[in-house]
């Protein structure tokens, strides 16, 4: 029996996934639940398993080419007796931008069928395919129908395809007011002209892969939306420290992994949002949106680049429940086993560039958050501590310094600071008895 492999839906808001390569070759033996390849979303890239047993018979859509959710990417024969393989064919489906879109909001699909809305209020729909992407920039580009049809397309079988309206956005003469504008991009350069601006051997050029990629447009974007300020404190938290020392055999043969400081750090900054709900929060033109859940994003260096899962709900976890969390989204994003919806909807973030020995940062906020807390490394140092009668002395202490990283749209430095010094307060008086 000949099995469809289709281009999985990753996420609700997910309508489309570029393939950046197959695993197995046409010919290949595949079992089920065997990862066969690796895709990419506007979120994160994951390797996808096989649905059923069998023999890769054909691969339908290339590496490098992006179609919409739902599409046929190739065929397994589940008989291997009867299988027959055929070498690879282009896509023969509507094929979209082979640019890698932001990573800063899920694109909302605009149908393909005659009956679907139009790219502008006054536009009559075109006969013409326009993918999901192409639609939603020529709506915020305020780029009539008439116009996108006059496009010569770069893209499979004449299409249009996100670099040609970008290029069309460059070129025309009359520019989209600004209310129109698009934002700030990660410019694109031909790679070839660069070649010849950069010979070897004293110089190499390297094209940023996918998920470099998006993390660079991202970061543009947070900076141009958002006026960063940061505030940075220094907390002892020599009690975390001897408490993780005495019970971190006691839990690995209980849970079955190490215990980390992270989970510590996440209860004590959720005690503190629930404080300062407007840390929680997202801005919307002149409105606040201020969210009644903590959706906590925890920054993961993975082979491929930084990747930020979300813990759902982190509010209702208690410190087992947070240790869990973090375990599981470390390994899968490791493992390329996240899907884009893991990625999404993050209400506050930490990431802890202490764990590369670095003492203090500036992290860049993950928008559309409002603030982000950075972790340095903690170091043991001498500490002014007050004796028994109230004498100064010194004492080594077990040191970190904390950056609240936050928008001064909507936060200022009082409660920018309020915030921090709470979070600082809830390690240096942590709770034991809510562990384990």
């Amino acid at each position: 029996m000949q099995v469809d492999v289709v281009m999985p839906k990753m996420g609700e808001s997910i309508q489309e996934g570029k393939i950046l390569r197959w695993m197995k070759k046409p010919g290949d033996k595949v079992e089920k639940e065997e990862s066969i390849l690796e895709i990419s979303t506007d979120k994160v890239d994951s390797e996808i398993p096989s649905s059923a047993a069998g023999v890769l018979t054909k691969i339908i859509v290339p590496e490098g080419e992006t179609v919409e959710v739902g599409t046929v990417i190739a065929t397994i024969e589940t008989n291997a007796s009867a299988a027959r393989v055929e070498a690879s064919t282009p896509p023969s489906v509507p094929a979209v931008s082979q640019t890698p879109s932001s990573v800063e909001s899920p694109i909302k699909a605009v149908a393909a069928a005659p009956t679907a809305a139009p790219a502008s209020g006054s536009q009559r729909e075109s006969d013409r395919f326009y993918s999901p992407l192409v639609r939603t920039i020529a709506k915020k580009e305020g780029i009539a129908l008439e116009e996108l049809n006059q496009l010569s397309g770069t893209g499979i079988a004449g299409r249009v395809t996100k670099r040609d309206v970008m290029d069309y956005l460059d070129n025309r003469s009359t520019k989209p007011s600004p209310a129109l504008g698009r934002k700030p991009e990660v410019q694109r350069v031909d790679l070839k002209d660069l070649q010849r601006k950069y010979p070897p051997p004293l110089f190499e050029v390297v094209q940023m892969d996918n998920v470099q990629l998006k993390m660079a447009e991202h970061m543009v974007r947070s900076v141009h939306s958002s006026p960063h300020v940061e505030a940075i404190s220094e907390c002892d938290v020599t009690r975390i420290v001897d408490f993780r020392s005495k019970n971190a055999e006691r839990f690995e043969q209980q849970e079955g992994f190490k215990l980390s400081y992270t989970p510590f750090f996440l209860g004590a900054s959720i005690r503190a949002l629930k404080a300062f709900p407007i840390v929680n929060s997202s801005v919307e033109g002149d409105k606040i949106i201020v969210k009644r859940f903590i959706n906590f994003g925890i920054a993961v260096a993975s082979r491929g680049g930084l990747i930020v899962p979300v813990i759902k709900n982190a509010e209702e976890k208690n410190f087992l429940g947070l240790a869990r969390a973090v375990n599981d989204l470390a390994l899968r994003t490791g493992n390329k086993k996240l899907s884009p919806d893991e990625v999404m909807g993050g209400t506050f973030t930490i990431t802890n560039y202490g764990v590369f020995g670095n003492t203090i940062g500036t992290p860049i906020i993950n928008q559309p958050q409002v603030a982000i807390l950075g972790v340095g490394a903690i170091k043991k140092r001498p500490v002014v501590v007050p004796d028994a009668e109230g004498n100064d002395c010194i004492a080594i202490r077990s040191i970190v310094f904390l950056t609240l990283a936050f928008d001064h749209r909507i936060i200022d430095g009082a409660i920018g600071g309020q915030f921090l010094e709470q979070v600082i307060s809830n390690l240096e008086q942590y709770d034991f008895s809510r562990t384990f």
